[in-house]
């Protein structure tokens, strides 16, 4: 089965076999702390960090979300949520489950959201401990300019936590431009790892907002200081996945050996729309597509099912459909990672174009 959808994408071989590598006990080996710390300087190097500490979490990506949000919320908090996007709206879950009030700021979910509207609103209410928004919001595809967004909450002195998930490494971001102060990734997005680690790049300043908290962080698999100091402690609180992280780290290494990553996800991402068009069907959003994933409007004789089973069952295609408020109206392919290349792409589509059109 080729699975084309906006995560888990497909795995490459070395990745695969670096998982099935002999390991000792992470807790108590010296060297597998090096190994983290290495990896995790790699994942620094990879985003231009310059203020931040990257950290491998043992959990899926939502964990990264959940921790950023249980490790900085106080209970009575104000927490500016930006939503624009069935993700960016969830972060207001993280908020409330740990005490804070959460205060949307909505814009229209078929566009990104636009700089001079976040300060306008800013002007009339900044009070909040921090924002959360979301850089590629998966199930509708759109791509917002959190680097940009960012430095507009930091004008208001606002820190920020980001969910990059299904952007990271598929779309360009500087942390060293921007003003983020927890980033959120995943490793079965455009790095193309197997699904179950998070990593986080964290500031100083959102370690000493943690550490100026007047009550305790009210989690201990999500709290972030637990494991700040990991290797000067040569101790995780947590046993770590010694698998899944050689394999992530080499996933990493093949994204820091290719030059023309970006620039292919690009050039594919525009190429699918292009086809995706002159085959008839429409796309979901008016404009700000992310280069990782093409959210497909299913079209009136149709539905997402039918298209999606028969992807499956008569060309050995997983497509996605969607969940929410678009559950039934779209369909989705990621171009991402280890799906972002020509042949498979060529491949999918020609499918989808005998599907639609009941050949």
């Amino acid at each position: 089965m080729k699975v084309m959808t906006p995560g888990p994408t497909q795995v490459r071989s070395n990745v695969l076999a670096a998982r099935s590598k002999a390991f000792c006990n992470p807790d108590l080996d010296p060297d597998f702390y090096d190994f983290y710390k290495e990896t995790c300087e790699l994942f620094e190097k990879a985003l231009g960090a310059t203020d931040h500490r990257a950290f491998i979490l043992g959990g899926e990506g939502i964990l990264g979300l959940e921790a950023a949000c249980a490790s900085l919320t106080e209970p009575g908090e104000r927490v500016l949520v930006i939503d624009n996007g069935i993700f960016g709206k969830g972060f207001a879950d993280f908020v409330e489950l740990y005490g804070g009030e959460a205060v949307l700021f909505t814009t229209d979910y078929l566009e990104p959201v636009k700089p001079e509207e976040l300060r306008a609103f800013l002007e009339k209410d900044s009070d909040f401990a921090y924002a959360t928004m979301v850089h590629c919001d998966t199930p509708s595809g759109v791509l917002n300019d959190i680097e940009t967004l960012s430095r507009i909450c930091d004008e208001f002195g606002i820190m920020v936590v980001a969910d990059s998930v299904s952007a990271m490494f598929g779309e360009r971001l500087d942390l060293g431009r921007a003003k983020i102060d927890i980033l959120c990734g995943g490793s079965q997005k455009a790095l193309s790892a197997p699904p179950g680690l998070t990593m986080v790049w964290v500031s100083r300043r959102a370690f000493q907002a943690m550490e100026a908290r007047k009550t305790p962080i009210r989690s201990f698999y999500a709290n972030l200081l637990a494991i700040r100091n990991y290797y000067e402690d040569k101790w995780f609180p947590y046993t770590m996945p010694v698998s899944d992280i050689m394999g992530l780290r080499v996933a990493l290494d093949n994204f820091l050996a290719d030059p023309d990553v970006y620039d292919r996800h690009e050039r594919v991402a525009g190429a699918v729309r292009k086809a995706v068009k002159e085959m008839g069907l429409s796309l979901y959003l008016k404009r700000g597509m992310s280069n990782t994933v093409t959210v497909i409007n299913v079209p009136e004789d149709l539905t997402d099912q039918e298209i999606i089973r028969r992807m499956r069952q008569d060309y050995g295609i997983q497509i996605a459909g969607c969940f929410d408020y678009l559950a039934g109206k779209v369909i989705r392919i990621g171009h991402m990672g280890e799906n972002c290349n020509i042949d498979d792409i060529r491949e999918t589509l020609k499918a989808l174009e005998a599907v639609v059109t009941k050949k």
